[in-house]
């Protein structure tokens, strides 16, 4: 229980072709695998979280909450690229026996559950409960239930897509744009594109709330102000928040990641793709996301066979699906207790 991690020591090929000459996948895990090995709930985290999801996901997991570990095995695993603990840039290509830096491939969302099955296999996990992810985490688990489509039995999507965005790109291009703006992100240091990561994040922040988020949270009370006001300041305090815990170099290639998410490349069209998943689905939309807006989580729900899609009413945008824990319990606990029918496997907490 707790972090672990995982070192796989033969090469990992990628979708590209490329390879990683080795694996390391770190991960937590909360509670047992039961005997019928029936009872694993496995997570996919968005684009700058860790496997800590009792951590960044309280309200949802823990240990009084929906899924907790008396009831369920939980998994959750560090992506491939990020900063907490799995192969990324900074890591030691064994190779040259130096860190890759901007030598580290880029990956794909499926190259993520690639890794991420390996680890499964691992634990001797031979079906998922319940597969659950928000954003890019949402990506990831569109595209294992894909991949794997008899393995995954419940499958929860939240304010994510079957296909990356034009406006989705275009806002990691400009952060990218911001991060190699910054010309110490080319010093091949561990701190390099600092600078250019905190105007990244100043971006995103942009695209993960919306006009009614701000006007709630950072408007003035002082008409008299000409400057030093709230909003700016939460700018430049959320950009050095990440600036101590993350990395550029890991940022930009997750962003690329991203934007590679496509669930029809080489299945014929996204509607076949989707067509493949056999797990029953619960797809939920955010009314105010302008990131991944409501259609798209519609066109998942018409596409998936068995799903059903809940919109929920939020002032955070995006971040609504890591914010309103509260909705979400009740949502996806009717979700499963519907499921459950005739499952006695599934025990729910109430």
């Amino acid at each position: 229980m707790g972090y672990q991690v995982f070192n796989y020591k033969d090469p990992f090929v990628l979708e590209s072709g490329k390879k990683l000459p080795e694996l390391q996948i770190a991960f937590h895990t909360y509670g047992k695998l039961n005997q019928q090995k029936s009872n694993v709930i496995w997570v996919c985290h968005a684009l700058t979280a860790n496997s800590d999801v009792f951590d960044w996901w309280k309200g949802l997991f823990g240990y009084n909450n929906l899924f907790n570990p008396d009831e369920h095995f939980i998994v959750c695993a560090n992506i491939l690229s990020s900063h907490y603990g799995s192969s990324n840039p900074l890591s030691l290509n064994k190779e040259t026996g130096l860190p890759f830096y901007l030598s580290f491939p880029e990956l794909t969302v499926r190259d993520l559950v690639s890794a991420h099955q390996l680890l499964a296999n691992h634990l001797d996990i031979e079906e998922i409960s319940l597969l659950i992810g928000g954003s890019l985490g949402g990506q990831q688990a569109l595209e294992w239930s894909i991949m794997e489509p008899e393995k995954i039995k419940n499958l929860v999507l939240l304010a994510t897509n079957s296909v990356h965005s034009s406006w989705g790109i275009a806002f990691n291009e400009s952060q990218r744009m911001a991060i190699t703006a910054d010309r110490t992100f080319y010093s091949m240091s561990p701190d390099g594109g600092n600078k250019g990561l905190k105007a990244a994040r100043s971006i995103a922040l942009l695209s993960y709330r919306n006009y009614q988020t701000y006007k709630f949270t950072q408007n003035e009370e002082s008409h008299e102000k000409t400057s030093d006001f709230k909003a700016a300041s939460y700018q430049n305090y959320q950009g050095e928040k990440l600036v101590n815990r993350f990395n550029a170099f890991s940022y930009y290639y997750l962003s690329k990641t991203m934007d590679s998410h496509h669930v029809g490349r080489n299945r014929r069209t996204v509607e076949n793709a989707l067509s493949l998943i056999k797990a029953r689905t619960l797809i939920v939309g955010i009314t105010s996301d302008v990131l991944f807006p409501v259609e798209e989580q519609i066109f998942l729900s018409e596409h998936i066979p068995h799903a059903q899609f809940e919109l929920i009413d939020s002032l955070y945008g995006h971040d609504g699906f890591l914010i309103e824990t509260e909705l979400l319990t009740k949502i996806i606990s009717k979700f499963l207790k519907d499921s459950a029918i005739g499952k006695p496997e599934l025990n729910l907490h109430n």
